[in-house]
């Protein structure tokens, strides 16, 4: 019995993420409930309950599951092959396009990952450190190859992030969708350039 109890849990936890993922994007976050993901799902909002105390505890696997989905892109592009450049382009440009798929194009799942950022939570602050984490394994390779000059390697990690955040955070996304600046391939050449490479050019 335990066996099969181990088993149902992961289920029952992931389906409910699926289906209040799916809520959010249908009728957005602040208007859906519990007892709505718990009749979707069939079962009473007690049982819902069970697996997350909160609906607040739901929305953070929602969002912890979509920014997983982004950093296991970003992971797998840090652990390929190949000159590092060309790499850390692509991996800047993907963060940039998965969250603009993600949270800018859906006005109802924006919603949710606003109310996130403006709370802080920690899911939010974790994905920016593991980020920064896997932008700086690549710019540590480049170092390592002689292909970026980098004498501190945490700050310049840091320094890519804060310099492409207006293509990184959801909402500054859609604030400067429109506004004059900088496109995301001369700011990722911008940032190239920073780090000492003779390879920004595309």
């Amino acid at each position: 019995m335990t066996l099969v109890s181990e088993h149902i849990e992961p289920d029952t936890r992931e389906r409910i993420l699926v289906v209040a993922e799916r809520l959010f994007r249908q009728i957005g976050y602040q208007k859906t409930t519990v007892a709505d993901i718990a009749k979707e799902l069939r079962m009473s909002p007690a049982n819902v309950y069970r697996f997350f105390d909160s609906k607040k505890a739901i929305h953070e696997g929602v969002a912890r599951t979509l920014m997983g989905q982004v950093e296991a892109a970003a992971m797998a592009i840090a652990e390929r092959g190949g000159p590092a450049a060309p790499r850390l382009r692509e991996l800047l440009g993907t963060i940039f396009r998965m969250n603009t798929e993600r949270y800018v194009g859906d006005n109802k799942l924006h919603e949710m990952v606003a109310v996130a950022m403006e709370q802080s939570w920690e899911v939010c602050e974790a994905h920016m450190l593991l980020v920064t984490e896997i932008i700086g394994r690549v710019i540590g390779q480049g170092a390592a190859s002689g292909e970026f000059a980098v004498n501190d390697l945490p700050l310049a990690a840091k320094c890519a992030c804060t310099a492409m955040m207006r293509f990184f955070h959801p909402q500054m996304i859609a604030q400067c969708a429109t506004k004059p600046g900088p496109t995301v391939d001369e700011m990722i050449d911008f940032v190239l350039v920073g780090l000492g490479s003779n390879r920004a050019a595309r």
